[in-house]
């Protein structure tokens, strides 16, 4: 089943699971609907992808081959900006959804499941975690809404490809700061993307024309070998 892009939308997202067949088609899946998504079979490359990625959504699968999923809830509590978790098992008792709920879990969802309660589930999660984060960042006449995941020049509207829109709202987080490039490759690709050398300096180019067309009045700036800066011009 092909899953349409949520309107406002474009996360990135960790799908743990063991299972193949299953975490093939929720990394296909949540892909299309919601924006890049890794597959990690196991706690310890969890951990491995936590420690060098900022995820806004993470669905764990209770049982994994080296250890109990719940036992991620803890480590995933403390991460700022601290993204939403959804636990994925074939157990329906209600005692173990309410272990779950309380040890940090956002949400619940039992195996099998359908498509669109799945979406639509990951969907309330991520909008509750952005309705309780600063939502709109302004930097001179450009202001970026993260609920919305929207940007506007005053109040005009810009269109921006997902991989811009995740560079700019990173670059607006930071405004005034040097962002370096591995935390803006992080945020515009997977682990298993190939990425040229010159993948991220072409998006950059191509963030700083869209900008200078709609007549904004920003400046994206150079650090040589460093990453990037975003300010108000």
């Amino acid at each position: 089943m092909r899953e349409r892009r949520i309107k406002g939308l474009i996360m990135r997202v960790l799908v743990i699971e063991d299972d193949p067949e299953l975490g093939a088609w929720l990394r296909a899946t949540l892909t299309q609907a919601l924006g890049p998504c890794d597959l990690v079979t196991s706690l310890e490359d969890a951990r491995a992808a936590i420690a060098v990625a900022a995820f806004d959504l993470v669905v764990i699968d209770r049982q994994l081959p080296d250890g109990e999923g719940m036992s991620l809830l803890a480590e995933l509590r403390v991460l700022r900006p601290q993204p939403g978790t959804i636990l994925l098992t074939a157990l329906d008792d209600p005692e173990e959804i309410a272990n779950a709920l309380d040890g940090g879990a956002d949400d619940y969802v039992g195996k099998p499941f359908e498509p669109a309660e799945l979406i639509a589930r990951m969907r309330a999660v991520l909008r509750r975690l952005s309705a309780a984060r600063d939502t709109v960042i302004r930097v001179g006449n450009l202001r970026f809404d993260s609920v919305q995941r929207s940007v506007h020049r005053d109040d005009t509207p810009i269109v921006l490809p997902r991989r811009e829109l995740a560079l700019l709202e990173l670059l607006a987080r930071r405004a005034g700061r040097v962002v370096l490039r591995e935390a803006l490759e992080g945020a515009v690709y997977c682990f298993d993307d190939d990425i040229q050398s010159n993948a991220l300096d072409s998006h950059v180019s191509r963030l700083r024309r869209r900008l200078r067309e709609a007549d904004c009045e920003v400046v994206i700036r150079s650090v040589r070998g460093v990453g990037y800066m975003l300010s108000a011009s």
